[in-house]
């Protein structure tokens, strides 16, 4: 798309169980995608596809409202600040059983959907079909950048470059490229992707929430 190179994963909910994950029942950080992998290993399940889940401190705590399997772990954030996540618009990628959607922060502190999982993260890639009012087609910052978008009859995005790009190259690709009238950054820099059936499983230092989807294991 627009010169660079995307690895892109399509993911219906209603068939494929997605999850986040962040800390392993002895409460150290998984940072890891072969960690999910053990842990889900003693259900008989496995990693389908996984990305990093949303930014994090140095400590790896998410930087933004976490929710894993319907516990908060972390409120939600509306003021704005520093870095890429005080960018706002920020948002939420909300998943809730078998449907998943990405809000706007304050969309979403005026809803408050029922999540069961739930991350954080910005900024705001699209909304309603319009571009981050933020991004600038002549900007020079490019990083490999990695996000989710949700489409108007519910199917899940996934997509990392595979180049470095700027913000508004990614967005109008989740806009232009992939019809995502609503689309949220999750990272950059440290993005990568879990994907055996491209060949893919990125390595590089541990992570914070990690997100998913989940398999039976062969």
């Amino acid at each position: 798309f627009d010169g660079a190179s995307f690895a892109v994963c399509t993911i219906d909910p209603a068939q494929d169980e997605i999850r986040l994950w962040h800390r392993g029942q002895d409460g150290s950080v998984l940072g890891a995608f072969d960690r999910v992998n053990e842990m889900l290993a003693a259900e008989g399940r496995a990693l389908g596809i996984a990305m990093n889940g949303g930014m994090y401190h140095d400590d790896r705590r998410p930087v933004g409202h976490y929710v894993e399997d319907g516990v908060e772990t972390m409120r939600l954030i509306t003021s704005d600040g520093p870095g890429n996540f005080g960018l706002l618009p920020n948002g939420v990628f909300c998943i809730a059983g078998r449907t998943a959607q990405v809000l706007e922060t304050r969309a979403f502190a005026a809803r408050r959907p029922d999540c069961i999982h739930a991350t954080q993260t910005g900024p705001m890639l699209v909304i309603d079909g319009a571009l981050h009012p933020r991004f600038q087609p002549d900007s020079t910052s490019r990083f490999v950048r990695n996000g989710v978008g949700v489409r108007a009859d519910g199917t899940v995005i996934f997509a990392i470059s595979d180049d470095p790009v700027t913000f508004h190259q990614f967005g109008r690709l989740f806009r232009d490229g992939l019809d995502t009238p609503n689309a949220l950054y999750i990272d950059g820099n440290v993005s990568r992707l879990y994907a055996p059936a491209l060949g893919r499983h990125d390595f590089g230092f541990p992570m914070g929430p990690i997100v998913g989807t989940v398999v039976t294991a062969d």
